[in-house]
């Protein structure tokens, strides 16, 4: 498929990842501009491929339940639309102000030997961090001062083992890594699902959102915008910011359970009794521990679709696959923090949270297409796998350097809506219009809609 010229060969990449019908990429017609700013690397071609590759799907699902053949009708993808919503947290506000992206200690900084990026957003990261390297105080002075004196790998175990987060910057790009897997496909199908609303594909599929920040959390407020009842569960000692949940709880409910407890885990357990898909976004082992791993899973609910995201992969080599990752440490980890370095060397980022909101939109299109297919799955992506397809897939497509495609404007895509956290303004989704906003995060009951 040829479109304004260029072969769009990352949306047929992302289409056959997912097991997709080749033809069906035939049907995808791109409109407008959605330039997302300058850099080495094809970020434009990753947004606008995920997208459609997850239009697709919906398309796909809808025709399945309509009572056709695993077909999609003509998908337009708006790309004013798909820049807007890769850089949703940009565009947010709070009761008129700008959220809060990252916090102080936040950042690159100069090692003895290269280049260090840490994440300290939430409060037990940056209490670690100040921990693992015996800051005075938790400032920016402090911590530069600290990174300075020891090498870059030094500072990144330091901080890790004490739990908190940092990476050394990689000059090279990391080991290849797959886009998607399934790992298992039970042959058992889910409940049958019947006809579904126009544009509302999954109505009725119940969705347990195991997920925080942004890769997950935009996977299921995309499957909570085409009809599913999502509901976001997470412990209650592990509070979720705010503004993250503002910008991501569009679609869905959430609600507190510690699995430890025994009440709890009962709570949980009926709840995946009647679910038909569950996302996760916890580090490889970290669910297995309590005894809801994906293996788990599928052999006592074998019609259940499971879709695992982690950070840097399961083909990671040791210790990093179990190793907790943000898309900014992923960019750092992998090589391309390095390859948008500056004329000065210091380590750049890509335009967008690229890896973030691009493997969001593959999970939902991997679930719909589980779903389109009777379920019984289970599936894995990672950012680092979203990562690997930027650096080496789409290498032939163009670059963001400012010529891909002209500017856009925001503005017509951006919306105001009352939330739990007051009005929000807001990046609307690609596929169309959420009912409400979100409400306040663990302020939901743990139970599934009636019907």
């Amino acid at each position: 498929m040829t479109i304004g010229g260029e072969r769009d060969g990352g949306t047929a990449q992302a289409w056959e990842a997912l097991g997709g019908a080749p033809e069906l990429v035939e049907r995808v017609r791109f409109e407008g501009a959605g330039n997302l700013g300058e850099g080495p690397l094809p970020v434009r071609e990753l947004a606008r491929a995920t997208v459609a590759a997850c239009g697709l799907a919906a398309g796909e699902l809808a025709a399945v339940r309509a009572g056709g053949a695993r077909d999609a009708l003509p998908l337009v993808v708006h790309e004013a639309a798909v820049a807007t919503a890769f850089v949703s947290e940009r565009h947010l506000r709070v009761a008129g102000r700008p959220a809060v992206t990252f916090a102080p200690l936040s950042g690159f900084w100069r090692a003895a030997d290269g280049w260090v990026r840490t994440h300290a957003n939430y409060p037990h990261h940056e209490a670690a961090l100040v921990r693992a390297l015996g800051l005075p105080a938790p400032t920016p002075e402090a911590l530069r001062a600290a990174v300075a004196g020891r090498t870059a790998v030094e500072v990144q175990e330091l901080a890790y083992g004490a739990g908190g987060l940092a990476v050394a910057v990689a000059r090279r790009y990391g080991d290849p890594q797959p886009l998607v897997e399934t790992v298992r496909s039970t042959g058992q199908r889910g409940r049958v699902l019947g006809a579904a609303p126009p544009g509302r594909p999954v109505t009725g599929v119940r969705v347990l959102d195991l997920t925080r920040v942004i890769a997950g959390p935009v996977a299921t407020r995309t499957l909570g915008l085409l009809g599913a009842d999502v509901l976001r569960i997470d412990p209650p000692g592990l509070p979720e910011a705010d503004d993250a949940y503002a910008d991501t709880g569009f679609g869905k409910r959430s609600a507190l359970l510690d699995l430890a407890r025994a009440a709890d885990r009962a709570v949980f357990e009926g709840l995946l009794a009647e679910a038909d898909v569950m996302v996760t976004g916890y580090r490889p082992g970290a669910l297995e521990r309590h005894g809801f791993g994906a293996g788990d899973l599928l052999e006592r609910w074998p019609g259940l679709v499971v879709a695992e995201l982690c950070a840097w992969g399961w083909r990671a080599p040791q210790p990093w696959a179990g190793r907790r990752g943000f898309d900014s440490l992923v960019q750092a980890g992998y090589g391309i923090a390095a390859a948008c370095a500056g004329p000065d060397g210091t380590p750049g980022v890509l335009p967008a949270q690229a890896l973030d909101h691009g493997t969001g939109y593959l999970v939902a299109a991997g679930v719909l297409r589980a779903l389109a297919g009777g379920g019984g799955r289970g599936l894995r992506f990672s950012l680092a796998g979203t990562g690997s397809w930027l650096v080496r897939g789409l290498a032939g497509a163009p670059a963001e350097d400012g010529g891909g495609a002209a500017p856009y404007a925001a503005e017509p895509w951006l919306r105001g809506t009352g939330s739990g956290y007051g009005v929000l303004r807001h990046a609307a989704s690609p596929f169309g219009e959420w009912a409400g906003g979100p409400s306040r995060w663990g302020t939901d009951p743990a139970v599934w809609l009636p019907g």
